[in-house]
């Protein structure tokens, strides 16, 4: 399985950027695929998910109201609208992957089964 990021960069406070992540050779019936992230000194943080089969949603209270994640049709990419970024979005965004039949849901209590090599967002006064 591979996981393939796109879309970060340098945004001013209060602007928007879209990630987009495309996966390959995922066998997975259903799956759960979303995005964490790393900001400097700290760790991970869930930030989204969904799960493909029913279109279901998490988000971190935080990003809520500001943050959308989608898929598109192929279910094989998604995409992280992020709207009014904050100074505290800033981090590696990760996108990853779980089969649905792990029986962890959309938790990031744990590690997912895949993840990209993450994609950097850097936010601007």
């Amino acid at each position: 399985v591979q996981l393939v990021e796109s879309g970060g960069g340098s945004v001013e406070t209060g602007g928007s950027l879209r990630l987009s992540c495309v996966a390959s050779g995922l066998t997975f019936d259903d799956y759960a695929m979303g995005w964490f992230r790393r900001a400097p000194g700290k760790g991970r943080e869930g930030v989204a998910s969904m799960r493909i089969g029913d279109g279901d949603t998490w988000y971190l209270e935080s990003v809520e109201g500001r943050f959308t994640i989608s898929s598109d049709k192929s279910k094989r990419r998604i995409f992280l609208q992020m709207n009014n970024i904050q100074p505290e979005d800033a981090a590696t965004y990760y996108c990853a992957v779980r089969d649905w039949y792990d029986g962890l849901g959309m938790s990031w209590t744990y590690e997912y089964d895949y993840e990209g090599q993450g994609i950097q967002v850097t936010v601007t006064a």
